[in-house]
């Protein structure tokens, strides 16, 4: 399990401290290690049809008690149908063991499964459903026609009434029309409930009985998941073990989601601790194509995800030197703020990459700390949108709460027309369009944001072509919609532009900065109704 480099690393420095696993830089090893597992991965013919597919593997470099330097390697989830195989470590609990509880209770529930689809597909239950239909419309059908013409006939008597002179044999023969008549209608009403009550009772009995294998199957399942992640024993640092119920008590969702424990990089520190080799640096990459809902590039690198892993790699690495969060550190810039457009009502200014907009956790600066030390008698939230911390470019504020709402009114109303500048890396094939791709979050991963056509928001791109040089291309994107990572995701799913924005950590590769500039504004002035327009050119 343990590799040790094919060429001398002599040279190359051992980092001071652990990886932050949610946004790192991949250390020089950990890129040679990579490549020396993805070359095996070419070798293993019987693999490609499911590595097409693509799937995330990750590598650790790690010494051993004598001071050596190798690294391990593993893959998320299961590979051609299992979790052992000689190159990479093993599960922190193989699931798939022949013998082991999991496998056998998952045939009592696939059994079950199997009960299920029988009784739901009997002859004779989907005839009763059919029956049920079919006699439920014809009562529906023969009881309206039966209504219309007693209704006639009640019309009838009442005009004979009113400009008959009917003797009182006759009135009496009207009356007894009447009384017959809503009898019969009371008795086929009768008849006909009876009968579909009949079918449905049947029906009934199959229902029921699908229903209790259905509460049947929940309950195992969820009894075999929770004993299934009481068996994974994960260990830390330090030595400490807890297991996955235990781990995630503590957070909001306070249960494992499906496949805890079963990614790479929990593997790669389980194996380490367990084998007293001391964990230096890691990295997890995608290999294959990208799903179709996520956002993934074969060969790039990606941050551990936060959902499933977050709170099992938060207990693992404790006892570990680890690099700090770069995303909590003061990024407190030294210049002032630039103001690009200035008035007695609002402001616009030119948000640098790295600052958020509004405060966030830790000390990191924002600014509308800044808004609120230029302009301390400012009210009302000032920050009119948002603009992600990577993002530089144009940002609207509003110096009291009235100018704030009446501008957030035509952000809502789309009426504010927004600019922005992107390199992407790689060349598209059309010179312009619009990418129509809706969005929603990633609750196990955020803030990433994955394309869902049945359950995403709509989100729409307007894009252009302005220069193309060296593999990259430099667009116009103009939103005609506002979702978090909207451009982002646009660029770089493959039923976007399939080429994400340098620089973007999330769904393309890290770079100096994320090459994504809000570049102009235009909107209508909220007091003098004027239209202004605001530009800062990028610098890339």
């Amino acid at each position: 399990m343990l590799h040790f480099f094919k060429n001398s690393i002599a040279a190359i420095k051992l980092p001071d401290k652990f990886t932050y696993p949610f946004h790192y830089t991949p250390h020089p090893l950990c890129i040679i290690a990579a490549e020396e597992v993805q070359a095996y991965l070419t070798t293993q013919f019987q693999w490609q049809e499911e590595l097409q597919k693509g799937k995330m593997f990750g590598v650790l470099i790690v010494q051993t008690p004598e001071n050596r330097t190798g690294y391990l390697a593993a893959f998320s989830g299961i590979l051609a149908g299992k979790n052992l195989h000689p190159f990479f470590v093993p599960p922190i609990y193989d699931l798939l063991q022949p013998q082991g509880f999991f496998k056998i209770e998952e045939e009592h529930i696939s059994a079950i499964n199997a009960h299920i689809t029988r009784t739901q597909n009997d002859p004779r239950y989907l005839n009763l459903l059919r029956q049920i239909e079919t006699e439920t419309a014809q009562s529906r059908q023969e009881l309206t026609k039966t209504k219309e013409l007693f209704k006639a006939a009640k019309e009838a008597r009442e005009t004979r009434r009113r400009t008959g002179t009917p003797d009182a044999e006759e009135l009496a023969a009207m009356i007894r029309e009447s009384q017959f008549q809503k009898a019969e209608l009371k008795r086929m009403e009768r008849m006909w409930k009876e009968k579909i009550t009949s079918l449905q009772a049947e029906a009934d009995a199959f229902t029921t009985k699908i229903e209790a294998m259905k509460v049947e199957r929940k309950k195992r399942s969820a009894t075999l998941q929770q004993k299934l992640f009481e068996q994974f024993h994960i260990l830390n640092a330090r030595g400490e073990t807890k297991d996955l119920c235990c781990i995630f008590e503590q957070t909001t969702q306070k249960f494992p989601p499906a496949g805890a424990g079963e990614c790479a990089a929990p593997k790669l520190l389980q194996y380490a601790y367990q084998h007293q080799l001391k964990p230096i640096a890691m990295a997890e990459f995608w290999w294959g194509d990208s799903p179709k809902a996520e956002i993934r590039h074969h060969g790039y690198y990606y941050p551990a995800c936060k959902g499933k892993c977050g709170p099992i790699l938060g207990h693992m690495l404790q006892g570990l030197e680890v690099e700090e969060n770069p995303l909590l550190k003061n990024h407190s810039h030294e210049t002032p703020l630039e103001i690009v457009y200035e008035d007695d009502y609002l402001v616009v200014v030119n948000k640098p990459t790295g600052m958020l907009s509004v405060p966030g956790k830790g000390e990191t600066d924002s600014v509308y700390q800044h808004i609120k030390t230029l302009y301390p008698n400012a009210t009302g939230p000032l920050i009119v949108h948002r603009l992600d911390m990577a993002t530089s470019g144009l940002l609207l504020i509003a110096k009291n709460k009235e100018v704030h709402q009446r501008l957030q009114a035509q952000f809502k109303n789309r009426t504010i027309k927004k600019r922005y500048i992107a390199l992407l890396d790689g060349k598209i094939p059309f010179k312009e369009g619009i990418i129509k791709l809706p969005l929603r979050m990633d609750p196990l991963d955020r803030p990433r944001q994955v394309a869902d056509y049945e359950h995403g928001k709509t989100a729409i791109t307007q894009y252009q072509v302005l220069n193309e040089q060296n593999e990259r291309t430099l667009v116009a994107f103009y939103p005609l919609t506002g979702r978090t990572h909207q451009l982002r995701v646009h660029a770089a799913h493959p039923d976007g532009l399939h080429c994400p924005i340098r620089g973007d950590e999330l769904y393309g590769q890290k770079a100096d900065r994320l090459y994504l500039h809000a570049e102009s504004l235009e909107f209508v002035h909220p007091i003098t109704q004027e239209l202004i327009f605001v530009e800062k050119k990028s610098n890339f």
